[in-house]
């Protein structure tokens, strides 16, 4: 490694560095709203007993693999494969695509959140509750590109700060701020109570009954199939992994920091936090909504739950800032890491530093951010993706990452370290610093077969295949 490389290469400054900053890249707008729709849509407890178990298997595999990788190779995601075989190269170059992607169409995303939070700090809630509100701001032309702009710029200074200055000391304050509005949005949750038009009167308790017990009725094999692969893809959401920013994290970990035990917090860390995002969310819109509600997707954020924060009188006001405080917290630890992904690749691909690194991938990540906001009004159209669904410019960019080249890559991964390089190389790295590898003969099963075959289902399953 030349000098130059290493001058521009920092690192986290130990264990909780790491497991901070990770955390905080998996604890996005996924984990929020996908984790509690497709737990109600999955029979509550049967898709978290499923859930559970692929977390400590499936996530673990491609988890510590990745981390491995980064700091096997020291590399940023462009580099990392090549370092290990030159004629992989290419999945490197995949890896650095995925989050490039992502990138912009999630500052989009953030705007709308920040756009959100603003309404409630300014005590103009009441309009957010409007059905026209959400559709009518995001198909202006002007307003949404700089509300994206605004939430773009806080990632730009973070990422621009550097790992310990910028990444890490932001995650230090924000992840424990988040916890707590997370715990504080549980509690209140559980304890609503409601009775609708029709006389009947439901709990949050009753909520998390039908959120934690598994509910078997109609369970065939097919159906357990679908819930399957609904866990193993929102699996890549709350463990970031296939992003490229898992191999990033691992590059700037120190090698006398036990990756195992690293990797161990993290699975779990974010696991609670998938469990009690479902545990924030599902009790309050089974109250006001019931089970039916409960189905709302990616309109949960934006439209169901502002109007059950007004149902709540007084209260909702503050109940309602607080949500998006919270989500607007969740969305930029995981942008800022998605963008780190990118930065990290090409300062170690072309031997940039961080400060020309960030403002061209920044740049570049601002250009596409403006065709997805102009892709609701000026640039409008419909198609449908080859899973039936009718999809924007948003949608397409969606669609294209996480449906298509997220699984390709795992399943890339898998097959080189699986079977080319071989399971030994990451296992003796993943081994430093004393770590006790229980699950190593799973982890070498998982990786060489059942992950492999799970993420081809689950690619299929993209092309609408079954």
């Amino acid at each position: 490694m030349s000098k130059h490389k290493k001058k521009n290469r920092n690192s986290f400054s130990g264990s909780l560095g790491f497991v901070l900053a990770a955390a905080g890249s998996a604890v996005g707008l996924g984990n929020i709203w996908r984790f509690p729709y497709l737990a109600a849509r999955n029979g509550g407890g049967v898709f978290l007993m499923v859930y559970i178990i692929l977390a400590l298997t499936f996530g673990f595999t491609l988890l510590i693999t990745e981390v491995a990788i980064g700091r096997r190779s020291q590399q940023g995601p462009l580099t990392a494969y090549k370092f290990f075989n030159k004629k992989w190269a290419f999945v490197g170059f995949l890896s650095f695509i995925i989050p490039s992607i992502i990138y912009p169409y999630y500052c989009v995303i953030g705007g709308w959140v920040l756009k959100y939070f603003i309404q409630y700090l300014t005590f103009e809630s009441a309009a957010a509750v409007e059905d026209s509100f959400f559709t009518g701001f995001i198909t202006q032309q002007w307003a949404p590109i700089g509300y994206m702009f605004f939430f773009a710029a806080t990632c730009f200074f973070v990422v621009y700060s550097g790992v310990e200055k910028g990444i890490e000391k932001f995650s230090k304050i924000v992840m424990p701020l988040l916890l707590v509005l997370v715990v504080f949005i549980c509690i209140y949750s559980l304890f609503m109570e409601h009775t609708d038009a029709n006389g009947v009167t439901r709990t949050g308790l009753e909520g998390a009954a039908v959120y934690f017990i598994p509910n078997f009725e109609g369970i065939t094999v097919t159906k357990f199939l679908k819930i399957t692969m609904d866990a193993c893809s929102q699996l890549f959401y709350s463990l970031s992994i296939a992003m490229g920013i898992m191999v990033a994290y691992g590059s700037y970990m120190k090698k006398n920091v036990n990756l195992g035990q690293a990797v161990d917090r993290i699975e779990i860390c974010d696991t609670t936090i998938a469990l009690l995002a479902g545990l924030m969310v599902i009790p309050a819109v089974y109250v006001f909504m019931g089970t039916e509600g409960m189905g709302a997707g990616p309109g949960l954020i934006f439209v169901a739950l502002p109007k059950i924060f007004q149902s709540l009188g007084a209260f909702g006001p503050i109940m309602g800032l607080a949500f998006f405080l919270l989500v607007l917290f969740a969305a930029t630890t995981s942008a800022v890491s998605i963008l780190e992904a990118c930065v990290s690749s090409v300062m170690d691909a072309f031997h940039w530093s961080r400060t020309k690194s960030v403002c061209i991938m920044q740049g570049g990540a601002l250009i596409s951010s403006i065709i997805v906001c102009l892709g609701y009004n000026v640039f409008y159209f419909e198609y449908e993706l080859p899973n039936g669904a009718t999809a924007q410019i948003l949608d397409i960019f969606d669609y294209v990452s996480n449906n298509l080249l997220m699984p390709g890559l795992a399943i890339l991964t898998c097959l080189l370290f699986g079977w080319i390089i071989k399971p030994n190389l990451l296992i003796g790295e993943i081994r430093l610093n004393g770590y006790k590898f229980v699950r190593k003969k799973m982890y070498v099963v998982m990786l060489k077969y059942i992950v492999p075959i799970l993420l081809t289902i689950l690619l299929i399953g993209a092309f609408g295949l079954y």
